[in-house]
């Protein structure tokens, strides 16, 4: 595999779709653990969005090809009026087994009759080096949260039809993939890797 392939730890399709487009123009290729024909996922047991981003990142760094950087990130909606809930749990904030549609209609739920609907969206982007050095990367964007899903949520992604970003009528499940990146926490954190990607590869 030649060195500008990087494996991003992930199942998850819109996330890959997501990150690709990040990374169209530039010498890398990303590729999923189904490209490289790793299996499972690290368990998510982390404190912090930084704990779990690096275990994902270490999860297809130890099963991956020899010699490729491997990349993960992990993303938490922060909800102000609940406390900063979710947060690190987002993802599984109804329970393991709980499927996309649940974690909105859990949340929808909890806010209803809240008149505060700010929240903000933070992404941990962890890189790995072939050699084992991690590097941490972050980005955020505040908005609000919809009383009503206004578009059907994209794939595991459960706060995509319900999360407007300030400044905008409209939710991450109505944006195109160019849209979102070009505005949201998880395009800053991945661009943010990109950079120091490039910076350290020209």
């Amino acid at each position: 595999m030649r060195m500008p392939d990087i494996v991003l730890s992930t199942h998850n399709p819109s996330k890959a779709e997501q990150v690709r487009a990040l990374f169209a123009g530039s010498i890398w290729k990303v590729l999923t653990l189904e490209d490289v024909n790793v299996l499972g996922e690290a368990k998510e047991g982390g404190a912090t969005l930084e704990d779990n981003a690096a275990l994902k990142a270490r999860h297809a760094h130890e099963r991956a090809p020899v010699g490729v950087w491997t990349m993960a990130d992990d993303t938490g909606i922060f909800i102000r009026a609940l406390g900063g809930e979710p947060g690190v749990r987002s993802a599984r904030w109804t329970g393991d087994t709980a499927t996309t549609e649940d974690i909105t209609h859990y949340t929808l739920e909890r806010m209803r009759g809240i008149t505060d609907r700010r929240a903000t969206f933070r992404t941990v982007v962890v890189l790995i080096s072939p050699d084992g050095a991690e590097h941490f990367f972050a980005g955020e964007v505040q908005g609000t949260i919809a009383t009503e899903p206004l578009a059907a949520a994209q794939p595991k992604m459960p706060y995509s039809p319900i999360f407007i970003p300030e400044g905008f009528g409209k939710c991450w499940a109505q944006m195109s993939v160019d849209e979102e990146n070009a505005i949201s926490h998880r395009g800053k954190a991945f661009r943010n890797a990109r950079a120091y990607l490039e910076s350290v590869t020209s």
